[in-house]
């Protein structure tokens, strides 16, 4: 690439600086990323030569000649990587920053949450897996938890920070009572689909709740609810069974889904896995006053949009794949990965407020003169 067109790429740092966290320079060398200015001065050029890495995909043979063309230093790519290596906490220290920033101010009631996990692989037969576990706010669609693991970190709902008032979805690997009971005592409401071994569910006077015999009730397109109790470590959980009958084509596709997914992991399905099919059904503590049947299932729908978010981060952003061989490199470049995407997230939502003219216009509740 022409040094100048390089340039023109990044004329506009001082912008993408205004999104970082406050501290960040000085985190730098507190935590071990700058501990020797030889090639690079200062914790400005650190991340910028960090960032066409990370977020330009280039591998750190290319990364170390860009930054040679640009004018901004002479470093090789083996002191490139150690340099990676050593920002691993600053990195994360800096995308922690960005997702415990408050939620946009909104009209909504509550902040309602999408939870979901994926794994991210080393290339090579032997190379490592990792977890990324994942929190997605729905009324702003931004990030506001995420965590990394190895792939032997669980998908539980006791790793998320729940605060009052918190509405969480989540999918049938976190309806286990455990995770319900941690949402439910840091004040929120919770709404997971249901996983017949993992989720038992109980009547009102305590007895185990055949689930299918409720479902078989049901008549094609008509919600319903009952009432469904969980029995957590710290005592019952009330709450309810939501479900609705599916079509004859969606049925089918799930039921082909369910039977590809057992093939490939070589278990034989049970006769209830297969009858489960022909129903969406889920477990809330959501109110019946304010949220009848129907409104809990719209609201569990909104939950595919963390799917699109993860796809989005792997597509678009690299994340599936992990170029990195060593298990000293891998942590670092998945928080570099993750601070790049939280950056893109606030830069899209200031853009979709910027005032072409440099200041507002007025507010719809103040009439133009």
């Amino acid at each position: 690439m022409n040094p100048r067109r390089l340039r023109k790429v990044f004329e506009d740092w001082r912008i993408v600086q205004d999104f970082l966290p406050a501290g960040w320079k000085r985190q730098a060398r507190a935590l071990g990323a700058l501990r020797r200015a030889r090639q690079i001065r200062g914790p400005t050029l650190l991340l910028r030569a960090l960032l066409v890495h990370l977020a330009c995909g280039c591998s750190l043979v290319e990364t170390a000649t860009r930054l040679r063309q640009a004018g901004w230093c002479t470093i090789s790519s083996v002191s490139l990587f150690h340099r990676l290596r050593r920002a691993e906490q600053w990195l994360r220290w800096m995308a922690q920053q960005l997702w415990a920033c408050p939620p946009s101010v909104t009209a909504a009631r509550r902040r309602i949450r999408a939870v979901d996990g994926t794994l991210v692989d080393e290339p090579g037969p032997t190379g490592s897996r990792w977890r990324v576990h994942f929190s997605l706010n729905l009324v702003d669609l931004q990030c506001d938890y995420f965590e990394l693991t190895d792939q032997h970190g669980g998908e539980t709902l006791r790793r998320l920070p729940v605060a009052p008032g918190d509405l969480v979805l989540g999918d049938r690997a976190y309806g286990t009572p455990p995770g319900v009971a941690h949402v439910v005592s840091g004040g929120g409401d919770i709404l997971v689909r249901i996983n017949l071994q993992r989720l038992p569910l109980y009547t009102p006077h305590g007895r185990r709740l055949s689930v299918l015999a409720r479902l078989r009730q049901l008549r094609r397109g008509i919600p319903q609810a009952w009432p469904a109790l969980v029995r957590g470590p710290q005592g019952v959980i009330p709450g309810r069974l939501v479900a609705i009958r599916r079509g004859r084509q969606a049925a089918a596709r799930a039921q082909r889904k369910l039977r590809r997914k057992a093939r490939k992991q070589q278990h034989t399905l049970s006769a209830a896995a297969v009858e489960a099919t022909r129903y969406v059904f889920v477990w809330t503590t959501l109110p019946a006053t304010a949220y009848e049947a129907a409104a809990v299932l719209e609201l569990y729908r909104a939950r595919w949009l963390i799917e699109i978010a993860i796809k989005r981060m792997k597509s678009l952003f690299g994340l599936g794949q992990l170029p990195k061989r060593t298990d000293a490199s891998a942590p670092a470049w998945l928080h570099g990965k993750l601070l790049v995407a939280l950056l893109v997230e606030r830069l899209l939502a200031a853009a979709e407020t910027l005032s072409p003219w440099g200041y507002p216009l007025a507010s719809p509740s103040q009439p133009l003169a």
